[in-house]
Parts: C-alpha cells; sequence; structure tokens
C-alpha cells in the first residue's frame, strides 16, 4: 500500500495487468540503474589502478625488468582492498587492522604458553642446524639465539603459510596505501626479482609485503640475502641456513653489537617511574644503577655492560614488566619497528639459550583502542607534549608523555593513554 493511501481509498487502475507491467518497468529501470552506479566506480577504479601500473613501467625497465615479465606480472592484477594501513576513496584515516604487536595488548602478545613452546622448538632446531648456526655467529657476529628468535617470531620457524602474493600486496599498498613511495620501489624491486628467476608461487607474503622464512622485503632482500648454504642460489623460502644467515647478516647491518643482550628486565625504584622511559633518557647503565634501578629477582648486572648506553623501556607502561634496553634492542627493532616485537625476540632467544619467562607479571589491560590511542596523542600535542606524530600506535613516545602529563597532573601515573586520561585531557 502506497504512502498516504488507506484501504478505504480504492483508485484502481483501468486495466490492472497494465499497472502491474508498469510497476515492473519501473523496478526494471531502477535495478539496472543502481547496477550501473554501482559497477560504475569499481570500473573506474580498475580503469585507473591499470593506468597507474602501466605508468611504472620505465621504473621497472630501469630495474633490469623486461617487459614480458612486467606484462606478466600486472596482466589481471586488482587492488586488494581488504589490506590495512589503505587510505581507501571515502576514508581520512588508514585502516587500521595491521600487525598483532600494534593490535593486542602486551600480556597478550608477549604469552609466556606461546613463547614457552616457541623456545623448545627454538632448542630443538639450534640442534638440527647447529653447524650453519655456529658459521653464521662467526661470520656475522649475531648469537645464534637471536637468530633462531628472529626465525620464530616471523613465521614460527617456517611453519607460518604466508596468505598473500607478494605482487599483489606491493602493489595495493604503493597504490593505496600510507606509505605510496616507499612501497612503489618495494614493487618494482619485486618484479626484478621475478625477473631474477625467482618463481611467484613462492613469494607468499605478510599483508606488507614481506616474504621467506625470516620475512624480507624485496629491498633488504638484494641488500642482506645471503647463500649461506653455497648451493648457488639465494634461497629465504626452503632453505633454514639461507634464511638464518640473511636475518644475521641484516641485524649485523643495522648495528649488532657482538657479545651483548638486547636489554635486562629490572626494578624501577620507588624515587621514579615509568615516565623516565625512552631513547631521549638514555644514559650508562652504571648510572643508572646510581639511580636506585636494579635488576629483578637480586640478580647482578654483568661488569662488561656497565658503561654501556641503556634506556628505560615498559612496554606496558605500569601494568607491566620494565626493562634497560640496549644497542641491540634497537638494532630488532629497526629489524620489525615495535618494542613489543623486540622484547619478544629478546625473551625468545633468552629462553632459547636456557633462560625463562618474565619476573614481573603482564596484567590484563585489554586490547589497543585506536580511537583512544589517537584521541590521547591529540590531547598531548595540543597541550605542548612531545607528540610527533598522530598515529593511533602506542610506542614509548606516548607512553613517555602521558606520564609525564600525569606526573604534571597529580595523577596516578602509569603511562598508558586510556580513557581515563582522553577524558582527562578533553576537560583540561
Amino acid at each position: 500500500m502506497e504512502q498516504g493511501q488507506s484501504r478505504g481509498d480504492r483508485r484502481e487502475p483501468q486495466c490492472g495487468c497494465c499497472g502491474v507491467a508498469a510497476v515492473g518497468l519501473l523496478a526494471g529501470f531502477a535495478a539496472l540503474f543502481l547496477a550501473v552506479l554501482l559497477s560504475a566506480a569499481p570500473a573506474r577504479a580498475d580503469a585507473a589502478f591499470r593506468e597507474w601500473l602501466q605508468g611504472l613501467w620505465t621504473e621497472a625497465q630501469q630495474a633490469g625488468v623486461s617487459r614480458m615479465t612486467f606484462d606478466a606480472a600486472i596482466k589481471g592484477l586488482e587492488p586488494d582492498t581488504s589490506l590495512p594501513d589503505l587510505i581507501l576513496p571515502g576514508r581520512e584515516t588508514p585502516t587500521m587492522k595491521g600487525q598483532a604487536e600494534f593490535t593486542r595488548a602486551p600480556g597478550d602478545y608477549l604469552k609466556a604458553s606461546y613463547l614457552a613452546g616457541l623456545a623448545e622448538t627454538g632448542k630443538t632446531l639450534g640442534a638440527k642446524h647447529e653447524d650453519a648456526l655456529e658459521r653464521i655467529e662467526k661470520t656475522y657476529g649475531v648469537d645464534r639465539y637471536s637468530v633462531l628468535a628472529i626465525w620464530g617470531r616471523e613465521t614460527a620457524f617456517g611453519t607460518y603459510k604466508l596468505p598473500h602474493d607478494a605482487i599483489r600486496v606491493l602493489a595495493t599498498q604503493a597504490y593505496l596505501g600510507r606509505r605510496k613511495e616507499f612501497f612503489r620501489k618495494e614493487f618494482v624491486l619485486a618484479l626484478k626479482m621475478l625477473e631474477d628467476g625467482i618463481p611467484r608461487a613462492k613469494m607468499r607474503a605478510s599483508w606488507a609485503g614481506a616474504i621467506g622464512q625470516t620475512q624480507f622485503l624485496p629491498s633488504e632482500f638484494y641488500q642482506h640475502a645471503r647463500d649461506h648454504d653455497r648451493d648457488g642460489i639465494v634461497n629465504l623460502f626452503d632453505s633454514v641456513p639461507d634464511a638464518l644467515a640473511s636475518a644475521a647478516r641484516q641485524l649485523q647491518a643495522k648495528g649488532w653489537v657482538r657479545g651483548r643482550t638486547w636489554g635486562y628486565e629490572i626494578d624501577i625504584p620507588s624515587t621514579s617511574d615509568c615516565a623516565e622511559e625512552g631513547p631521549p633518557g638514555i644514559r650508562p647503565i652504571r648510572d643508572w644503577v646510581a639511580l636506585g634501578y636494579k635488576r629483578v629477582a637480586g640478580r647482578s648486572f654483568p661488569a662488561e655492560v656497565m658503561n654501556d648506553q641503556a634506556y628505560l623501556m615498559s612496554p606496558a607502561g605500569a601494568y607491566g614488566p620494565s626493562f634497560l634496553v640496549l644497542e641491540n634492542f634497537q638494532v630488532i627493532r629497526r629489524y620489525n619497528t615495535s618494542d613489543l616485537y623486540a622484547t619478544f625476540v629478546g625473551n625468545l632467544a633468552d629462553r632459547i639459550g636456557g633462560g625463562g619467562d618474565f619476573v614481573t607479571s603482564w596484567q590484563d589491560i585489554g586490547p589497543q583502542r585506536t580511537r583512544i590511542i589517537r584521541g590521547v596523542q591529540e590531547g598531548l600535542q595540543r597541550a605542548g607534549y612531545a607528540i610527533d606524530k598522530i598515529d593511533g600506535f602506542i610506542g614509548s613516545g606516548t607512553r613517555r608523555e602521558s606520564g609525564q602529563y600525569q606526573r604534571k597532573n597529580g595523577l596516578k601515573v602509569d603511562c598508558w593513554p586510556s580513557q581515563a586520561l582522553l577524558d582527562h585531557l578533553r576537560r583540561k
């Protein structure tokens, strides 16, 4: 029944069948019009994407890619809009599904049972590949436990099946991603990998386009990949010696300090708090000791590290362990820019080498809410605090400045960008 027409208002059409036909015809036109509308935008987008791909030919050619390889790689290629970190039409901010280290709570990401299981597997594989690891240590100066830990974290020692086609991922990120220029170069180098004989079927990737058992971007492949098993082929997909040596070479190139660990779990003295976190507070370990910082469980710092530079790092703010981290922690972060990632790799390396769990427990603080984190970052920035970028990620800068604000305003200093902190910032 049409709007405004009652059951008593029976103005029938002169021909009932004509009315039905007219309604059907109108419905048909409406459906056709809707279909055109729905298909037009994707068609335009596909055409624009294809045009953009063709525009990369000169760069690819300069990188040594043949026309045959280029055409085969982009044939039928479509962007994957399900990926995170994309800026899609109609959105002001990137999609934020992203890596686990940026979305899960610290205690969940660093779950003891998972770390323990990986450590046992790492010990077994360490014994299996002992000869290769011994040569890796001598060649690159990176201890076997850290190399194994990278392997374990990145692909669960090669058992994790990477879900994406690297060519499609890198093309999508270069076309729609937040870091277009960065991924544009990676995409061209991925085409170069195809040209150099690496099968596309082997190039399975993460959402950010990293490939192989120890997760290399194409640029890292050309800079750091090594043929450690000396079979004449650099193979990060099937050769464990190649994958591990390449990871060690990358860590070495990023500044690994031979014979040093990544950091030490510590107790913060009552005269200080987590607001001292971060690289701005870096100083020799002996100075931290003079300020009352001690290793947990009555342990001592080795004499040889007392002059080493370290900074305070509290990845869960006041709701978990704190650490004095050394240069090798920052090197691990250069492999994957996340405090949680570096803490995971560091602790897993310790466990594989015979160490154990964290002494201080991780409290349940729930998942990281991007909306809240961004709101806190914006509020702190407006208030004059040193927030470099509004990105919705909890790094040492966000934790430190949250703690500094809490300290100045007489709040509980927990160094965590919570809803309570956001509410306080909005009331100021």
